[in-house]
């Protein structure tokens, strides 16, 4: 689990079937087998060399992310460690898990901040964009300022410290971002849809009639 915070910007790469990132001395030291949030994407640390990890990557990961794309430019990635119980949640709960790709519309800079656009490509996860609603790009824990298309679209007001001190700046129109939805609102459209089937099933029991009392041998 992660809170969105970014802690430094490495470059990835490919090696074998997996990735290879190159990050900071001060991201160290890292240990094998943890957790890294790499542009929003959860990897274990598979083994470590100078300055540069090494993760292995699954078919369904490099499907489902831009991280094969980023590979093969050997581009810039958001790294953030896993969330520790004693760690405040600056951002929000962040799991790692990819939802979808976006593509970037527009990166309007502003006097104080950039707006940046984006659309998602997959348009079913649209239900899961609203006004001031958290989500995930590339990684980082931003906020959602306004929508159209029925969430289809979305802007994103970045602060200036946000900006610098992550990937986006590197961010050019058309490109791809990993997105991942607030994991709270999944939870809670989960739990409706298996109450309304639940509650359907049940009134379904209730519909006693002739026939069903026939049928269950009260008559």
């Amino acid at each position: 689990m992660f809170t969105g915070l970014v802690q430094a910007i490495g470059t990835i790469s490919h090696h074998g079937s997996g990735v290879s990132i190159d990050v900071p001395s001060s991201f160290f030291p890292l240990t094998i087998g943890e957790s890294i949030s790499v542009d929003g994407v959860c990897l274990t640390v598979a083994s470590l060399g100078n300055r540069t990890f090494v993760a292995d990557v699954s078919e369904e990961t490099l499907k489902r992310t831009g991280l094969g794309e980023k590979a093969s430019r050997r581009a810039f990635v958001n790294l953030e460690p896993a969330l520790r119980l004693s760690d405040r949640l600056g951002g929000h709960l962040v799991s790692g898990h990819v939802d979808g790709l976006g593509k970037v519309i527009s990166i309007t800079p502003l006097a104080n901040s950039w707006n940046l656009e984006i659309r998602w490509e997959d348009s079913s996860f649209a239900k899961y964009s609203c006004d001031k609603a958290s989500i995930a790009v590339n990684g980082i824990s931003l906020t959602i300022s306004e929508i159209k298309e029925e969430g289809n679209i979305f802007s994103i007001a970045i602060i200036s410290h946000t900006w610098t001190n992550t990937s986006l700046q590197y961010l050019t129109q058309g490109e791809t971002v990993n997105l991942e939805a607030d994991l709270l609102a999944k939870y809670v459209e989960s739990l409706l849809i298996t109450e309304n089937s639940h509650k359907n099933k049940l009134e379904n029991n209730l519909n006693i009639s002739k026939d069903w009392l026939t049928k269950n041998g009260f008559l």
